[in-house]
């Protein structure tokens, strides 16, 4: 990160011989600037590259060069804006915490953290830059949660009306794979930018509806935040899509392309690339309880551990309460005063880690120290059950889908604020 400090638009100049002249040999360049941070030519080629790989793996024609790297400019400059607010907040990601998601990572696809770095290498990239593109990712999730859940409020309201619906619909348990291709439209356009938008939104249905390949037209058009990803969504459910595409798709066919669908956002076009019937299964409930202690400036990351394993030893002797040492020390607001309870959960609503962990034990049993992104934390479990279909089951259910439908709209809506307020400069190639 030094390096963005420094003017990077150097050349190195190499003396062959004293009567050779001195050759210019470019390390590196600015392309854009964001406010007082810059992005440079070598983290467009590496975003680049790695799109034209996953389009190979993936048998996707991609756009041209050129417009690869507009889209890959256009990515970096969001994430860079979102960089210079986690600092502004005071927000960073420790090296504990980051290893800890890459283990994750690495669980879910079957492997150890070696493993991991092996694929990650063997593919030619570096894994200490693959380290660091992880924690931006975790960093700009958490700048993007810590400002958008707070602009989010589900009514009562809103809750029984989507109840309502969910027991009309019965046994509709369809869910859609969808592409999405979003034509941007400026906060504050004429009449006429609209206009133009909305010509070139038409113009890119009609090269859809001839048969050229989703994937490489969402890499070219798209303003979406897949864009380079081939605008893929993936698969949503009815209730979990933006209202906008849940009332489009309904009675529509796989294969069928819809749009241009207008909203504060500019132009959508979406296509159903196929429909499944949903799978019913019962959910595990559990119960548990757990102290988190939380590493700072005093406390360190390996004192905080041993912390924790300090009560773990005196739980295990009987020297000690669960309960009253997650009153006296747990930084778990939310449960220390209960003991550090936790009532019936779904444990897939906890962080990866903390179900993991959870699902490793047995009834009664307590966990060794382990690291979650906030903290350091040890859990017992109290209890497991098979989900009831209680009435505050559904309530949970249908708030959590208002929530995340909303927080999906309300996030796009953040970005463009937060880019409009930027200072942005796209520097012409040549330079």
């Amino acid at each position: 990160m030094n390096l963005k400090k420094i003017i990077l638009g150097v050349c190195l100049s190499l003396s062959v011989s004293q009567a050779a002249i001195a050759q210019r040999v470019e390390l590196d360049r600015v392309v854009a600037t964001v406010n007082n941070g810059v992005i440079l030519k070598s983290e467009v080629d590496v975003l680049v590259a790695r799109v034209k790989k996953n389009a190979e793996e993936q048998g996707t024609e991609l756009p041209s060069e050129e417009t690869l790297r507009v889209q890959a400019i256009d990515r970096l400059v969001d994430k860079e804006i979102m960089m210079q607010l986690a600092g502004r907040m005071g927000l960073e990601i420790s090296d504990a915490q980051l290893d800890q998601t890459l283990t994750n990572i690495a669980q879910e696809q079957g492997g150890t953290l070696a493993d991991l770095r092996k694929t990650i290498e063997s593919s030619g990239e570096s894994y200490a830059s693959y380290r660091e593109d992880i924690r931006r990712e975790i960093t700009t999730g958490q700048v993007m949660r810590a400002n958008v859940d707070r602009r989010i409020y589900v009514s009562p309201q809103e809750i029984d009306n989507l109840i309502k619906i969910m027991e009309t619909q019965g046994g509709n348990n369809e869910e859609y794979d969808i592409g999405h291709i979003l034509i941007k439209v400026p906060a504050k356009a004429t009449a006429d930018e609209i206009q133009a938008e909305r010509d070139r939104a038409d113009n890119v249905l009609k090269l859809l509806n001839k048969g050229e390949d989703f994937r490489r037209i969402a890499i070219a058009s798209s303003s979406g935040a897949k864009a380079l990803d081939g605008g893929q969504l993936g698969w949503m459910g009815i209730n979990d899509m933006p209202t906008l595409f849940a009332e489009a798709v309904k009675g529509k066919k796989k294969g069928e392309v819809i749009g241009p669908l207008r909203s504060g956002a500019g132009f959508h076009i979406i296509k159903i690339q196929d429909i499944r019937g949903q799978q019913l299964v019962e959910t595990t409930e559990v119960r548990s309880r757990h102290i988190l202690i939380k590493p700072s400036i005093i406390l360190s990351e390996e004192k905080a551990k041993t912390m924790l394993e300090g009560f773990l030893k005196d739980l295990r002797e009987g020297k000690a309460d669960f309960a009253e040492l997650a009153k006296k020390h747990s930084e778990d607001p939310g449960s220390a005063l209960k003991g550090g309870e936790y009532d019936w959960t779904d444990p897939n609503t906890y962080v990866p880690a903390f179900r993991d962990t959870l699902a490793s034990l047995e009834k009664g049993q307590i966990s060794e120290p382990f690291r979650t992104t906030y903290g350091w934390h040890i859990v017992q479990l109290l209890d497991k059950r098979t989900a009831d279909k209680t009435e505050i089951a559904k309530r949970n259910r249908a708030h959590g889908i208002l929530f995340n439908r909303k927080f999906k709209e309300e996030s796009f809506k953040w970005q463009n604020e937060m880019r409009e307020q930027a200072h942005v400069e796209v520097l012409p190639a040549d330079k």
